[in-house]
């Protein structure tokens, strides 16, 4: 069997999340089961890309990873859930950043951390677009996969909302809190999509976040908790 791979990968994702005042530092423990959890996903994306989910076993993930098939599925349910945590990667940090925020125009606080979330300032952060870009194109064709990335949309979007409730203000409206969230959510969403089908840079003009910013920015164009 294979041994374990976290450092083999190359372009490896070393962008810290911000730790914000709200969340606890995670035990040994739960950053064992991250690290993990990334290692099996970065060989499912990898072996997506080489053959196709249709052409992908467990199996080869948990080989490919350097695990037991029952480490496999102590964290996953099926091959496609496994890629989730590198689709969730991006949320997470702009959720972070956004927690770690103090409170003030929230429009700004939103694109700042957008741009931020989604920069390519490194080969780092490239190559997370890049895996990004692949899931995404296969999963155009394969409708578990498809259900994966709304689910982590769908996720992030629930997360999302104490984070904003906090940074609107105890006055602010729950539905126009609940709004922004799901329209944030939207605007990244999109602009990863439409970015995957192309063959645009990952920082400049077409990048994710200049996509973002602009979704971000056509979909609350009415909102009045942002002060459009």
């Amino acid at each position: 069997m294979h041994t374990r791979r976290s450092r083999a990968y190359a372009g490896e994702v070393t962008h810290p999340v911000p730790q914000s005042p709200s969340t606890p530092a995670p035990s040994l423990t739960e950053r064992r089961k991250a690290a993990t959890q990334l290692d099996i996903a970065r060989a499912a994306a990898a072996l997506f890309a080489e053959h196709g989910p249709d052409g992908t076993t467990a199996e080869a993930i948990a080989r490919h990873a350097g695990v037991a098939l029952r480490t496999f599925y102590r964290y996953f349910r099926s091959k496609q859930d496994a890629v989730g945590p590198l689709l969730s990667g991006g949320a997470e940090r702009w959720r972070a950043l956004l927690d770690a925020a103090e409170p003030g125009p929230l429009a700004t606080t939103l694109e700042v951390a957008v741009r931020q979330a989604l920069s390519a300032p490194d080969a780092a952060a490239v190559e997370q677009l890049r895996w990004t870009r692949g899931l995404l194109r296969a999963a155009a064709h394969d409708a578990a996969l498809r259900a994966v990335w709304y689910r982590v949309n769908q996720d992030s979007e629930e997360r999302l909302l104490p984070v904003l409730a906090r940074l609107a203000g105890p006055g602010a409206d729950g539905l126009e809190v609940r709004l922004v969230a799901a329209a944030a959510t939207d605007a990244i969403r999109v602009a990863l999509e439409a970015w995957a089908v192309t063959d645009a840079p990952a920082a400049g003009a077409g990048s994710p976040a200049e996509l973002a910013v602009r979704c971000l920015r056509e979909l609350t164009g009415g909102m009045r908790l942002l002060g459009r």
